[in-house]
């Protein structure tokens, strides 16, 4: 029997990256090119994220995280938001039940400051029901922002030295690494980001000091898993230094765990 076509392509590739990390981008425009309301984008973009998850878990993806709302889009209209809400509700009421079943972990980071109370208690929900699975871990960037999120770990921080309870000396990168949402979770190996664009836009801006990236044109709702499959392919090809020398060149490559 053959496999899907991300197994057959995941079969390909050496070393998939333990944690790819996805900055979904497009939604509107792919709407607003087909003359549709942005609510009809960010509805495709929920089946988009169905896809990939799918994908990525098929093609040994250890750790995905997916960029689904950011502190900045809270100045978006008032409309767009509700809906960005309501379909963050029907993803977890509808596809909560099949990620427990396919033995992922959901891991939800960011604020909790101004988030509706029923979708707090769904993010919680989904966190307790799937705490100890193993398969996958799946990390849901809503109301983050990276700045936001090495303020507050600077200030956890300044409090412990405050209470006495942490010598100056000892703050280094590990201890700050430990503070921050993504603590236990690995650094992204590739942050991909679709709709043609090329930055970061306040997402995981410590975590990605050694990250690969790879930029796709498609907007997010036509991201399927062959799209997918591709960007792992280009990936694979890259020689990743470390800020050491190449392989080849007589001298060891530094290489971070």
């Amino acid at each position: 029997m053959r496999g899907t076509q991300s197994q057959q392509a995941g079969s390909a590739l050496q070393q998939p990256p333990r944690h790819l990390a996805i900055i979904m981008d497009g939604n509107g425009r792919w709407a607003r090119k087909r003359g549709l309301p942005r609510h009809h984008g960010h509805r495709k973009g929920v089946e988009a994220v169905r896809t990939i998850v799918k994908a990525a878990r098929e093609l040994g993806i250890a750790y995905l995280t997916l960029y689904s709302f950011s502190t900045e889009n809270w100045s978006r209209p008032r409309d767009e938001i509700n809906e960005l809400f309501k379909l963050l509700r029907i993803f977890i009421r509808r596809d909560l039940a099949e990620l427990h079943q396919n033995n992922v972990q959901i891991r939800v980071i960011g604020e909790r400051q101004n988030v509706p109370d029923d979708i707090l208690s769904l993010l919680d929900e989904a966190e307790n029901l799937t705490c100890n699975n193993t398969a996958q871990t799946l990390i849901i960037a809503f109301n983050y922002g990276a700045r936001q999120e090495i303020v507050q770990a600077v200030r956890d921080i300044a409090a412990q030295v405050k209470r006495g309870e942490l010598d100056v000396e000892a703050i280094d990168e590990t201890l700050l690494d430990s503070s921050l949402f993504t603590a236990g979770i690995p650094d992204p190996d590739l942050i991909l980001r679709t709709a043609g664009e090329k930055r970061l836009s306040n997402f995981l801006l410590w975590q990605s000091s050694y990250s690969e990236f790879v930029f796709v044109d498609k907007e997010w709702p036509d991201m399927n898993a062959e799209d997918l499959a591709a960007a792992l392919e280009e990936f694979a090809a890259r020689q990743r230094k470390y800020g050491g020398l190449a392989e080849g060149s007589g001298e060891e490559t530094a290489v971070r765990n």
